[in-house]
């Protein structure tokens, strides 16, 4: 049954670890068959956040198991246009990086499209790489991943099945995609060299690794029609084609979204949860007011027999709903409410807020964050990084002329300020986009962002040793890319946790940023916990711990465990603590694909999930913040 909802084989991996390791592992062993053989191994290589982890695992796998890639030859997909090739954003520079630089490949086994082409020679230069490709006998294994447009390769929209190796003009949205790389959007070059989909097609084997937020996207390419609109639908009419992706990316599938539809009659809970409510707001209806017809003709009549009547389960889904919905984050005290989300007791609670960036306590849970303080919690926040990176350069030259305005304005020598600043400016003013900051001016960058997250917590109420700056170092490389999580961020974040030993904690379940910052956060804290659990930490047993999102996207409806809804009032007050975060005013430095600053993001996906609720028969509120409990 589920193979006539996905036409393309799927492969669901727990995490982005998991699935690039499997495919190491195949790599690996195409690899070693093809040196039992004599043949050379022709790999197509992608390039972006995608494959990172996979290049990481493949190093490993060559310095400590002895894989060779001697044999290997290597064909890359695209190529920013024009740019210099050892710019840090080029992807021959990605390509020696994260891999080329650390494993034994001949270089003159290297193919890559030069972004040093000159326009008089583009289509020459195109064709002959179209004939080096035929001339090594085509690609055995191709690594593909996809944009949220469905390009692959810089094959963007409207791209013919039948295109070769080309210049092509870079879609908008793949140009903010990738805006995380080159800080301001004019920087982002619009052309770029790619290998056609025709050439990607005659790949012997193809493999499309997706992860996080690329569900919607990973569904119309899986499971919709081939259209030139969406690229990576092509991969529909390859022999041996297999997506290998999380559980973030496979969302929207049918046996995530509707598994009843594929056959599944496992009904548990949550299950009916998800059928009633897609159901409900499918019809525009209600929950009270399905009927037996609504279920029967929309595939759910299996739901019918598990209950007595149709109210019986229109019923249950909504009482389900109704006791999400609480006006107490911390549980309400001195109350017997067995489906209240939270418990009563202890109270008041330790609590402790998890933010990944300087800012996402406000944006994601500013109207929760108040509440937990106003009602008399012992609310902690952990900035877990500095944020350096999303400062502009600009805020650094503000802030060095109060600083020496300031000593000037009460009579402090300032010469040391002075010199600071004039060499801000001087090394600001030569700055190119692929530069890194000076140690001075990321500190500068850093203090900018922890002042306005402290000035957040004053607005908020929370006590001045309440909140925490960790600096994890996994940040602070300096750079867009980050270091992974390593053994000293989790000893961090372990003595934090034991310092305080938190009732509840709080942190980022929304793992759509675009240096995936809020991912490697969030498998600190989950790793943390399971270490102090193991260890025997009593107090960790009694430690809720709860998900939330809102600065890149929103829970799902039917996933909401923890509702609390904002009045007129707490949006405004919230909105004006976002406010605070000036170096992240009128002009959000990472985006990404949303162009709406990070105040609009909240306020909008608040309202739209009280709108739901609404819809769905519950109280009409101004906005909710919504949380999703995790168990370990």
């Amino acid at each position: 049954m589920l193979e006539s909802f996905e036409k393309i084989p799927v492969v669901i991996f727990k995490n982005q670890t998991e699935g690039s390791n499997a495919l190491a592992k195949q790599i690996a062993d195409l690899i070693k068959e093809k040196q039992a053989q004599k043949l050379p191994c022709v790999l197509g290589m992608a390039t972006g956040a995608t494959p990172i982890v996979l290049y990481k695992e493949l190093v490993r796998m060559h310095k400590e198991e002895g894989l060779s890639f001697k044999n290997v030859i290597t064909i890359n997909l695209d190529e920013y246009y024009p740019i210099p090739r050892t710019a840090y954003q080029s992807y021959w520079s990605f390509m020696h990086r994260h891999l080329f630089d650390h494993v034994d490949i001949d270089p003159k086994n290297i193919y890559l499209p030069s972004s040093e082409w000159t326009k008089e020679e583009l289509k020459e230069k195109c064709l002959a790489y179209e004939q080096i490709i035929e001339k090594i006998g085509g690609i055995d294994l191709q690594i593909l991943g996809i944009g949220k447009n469905g390009h692959i390769g810089f094959n963007e929209p409207g791209s013919s099945f039948h295109s070769k190796t080309r210049i092509i003009h870079l879609d908008h949205l793949t140009r903010m995609a990738n805006l995380y790389e080159w800080h301001e959007l004019n920087n982002v070059p619009k052309l770029a060299i790619t290998v056609g989909i025709s050439s990607i097609m005659k790949a012997k084997k193809i493999v499309l690794l997706a992860w996080g937020n690329k569900a919607g996207i990973i569904a119309k390419a899986v499971e919709g029609d081939v259209t030139e609109q969406i690229p990576a639908s092509v991969l529909q009419n390859h022999d041996d084609c297999t997506f290998y992706i999380d559980e973030f990316a496979a969302a929207d599938l049918t046996r995530n979204k509707a598994p009843w539809l594929t056959g599944a009659n496992d009904w548990t809970p949550l299950m009916i949860k998800k059928a009633v409510i897609e159901l409900a707001l499918k019809l525009d209806k209600t929950i009270l007011s399905l009927t037996a017809d609504d279920y029967k003709e929309n595939s759910l009549a299996d739901l019918l027999v598990l209950k007595e009547s149709v109210y019986d389960i229109n019923l249950h889904v909504f009482y389900m709903l109704r006791d999400s919905i609480t006006g107490w984050p911390g549980g309400k005290p001195n109350a017997v409410i067995p489906a209240h989300p939270e418990r009563s007791s202890p109270h008041p609670k330790k609590v402790l807020l998890f933010s990944p960036h300087p800012d996402d306590d406000i944006i994601s849970m500013g109207g929760t964050f108040m509440r937990l303080q106003e009602q008399g919690h012992d609310v902690h926040v952990a900035y877990q990084t500095s944020g350096n990176i999303a400062v502009t350069d600009e805020f650094v030259t503000r802030f060095l002329d109060f600083a020496v305005g300031f000593e000037d304005l009460f009579g402090i020598d300032n010469k040391k300020s002075e010199a600071i600043l004039s060499a801000a400016r001087t090394f600001l003013a030569g700055k190119k986009s692929d530069h890194l900051d000076t140690a001075e001016i990321r500190a500068i960058k850093g203090l900018i962002r922890r002042c306005e997250a402290k000035a957040t917590c004053r607005y908020v109420g929370i006590a001045e040793n309440n909140y925490h700056f960790m600096d994890l170092p996994f940040y602070e490389t300096g750079a867009i890319e980050k270091k992974p999580m390593s053994e000293l961020d989790i000893r961090i974040t372990m003595d934090l946790l034991k310092q305080i030993q938190p009732h509840q904690v709080y942190c980022a379940g929304d793992l759509a940023d675009p240096h995936g910052t809020h991912k490697v956060c969030l498998d600190i804290i989950f790793e943390s916990l399971r270490r102090l659990k193991a260890e025997g930490e009593v107090w960790v047993k009694d430690c809720w711990v709860w998900l939330y999102k809102g600065a890149w996207q929103e829970w799902d409806i039917s996933e909401i465990e923890m509702a609390v809804p904002m009045s007129p009032d707490q949006v405004i007050k919230k909105r004006f603590g976002i406010f605070i975060h000036q170096s992240q005013k009128d002009s959000v430095p990472f985006q990404g694909t949303d162009a709406r600053e990070f105040w609009q993001r909240a306020e909008i996906r608040n309202a739209h999930t009280a709108d739901l609720y609404a819809r769905l028969g519950l109280t009409k509120y101004a906005a909710i913040e919504a949380f999703v409990r995790w168990h370990y």
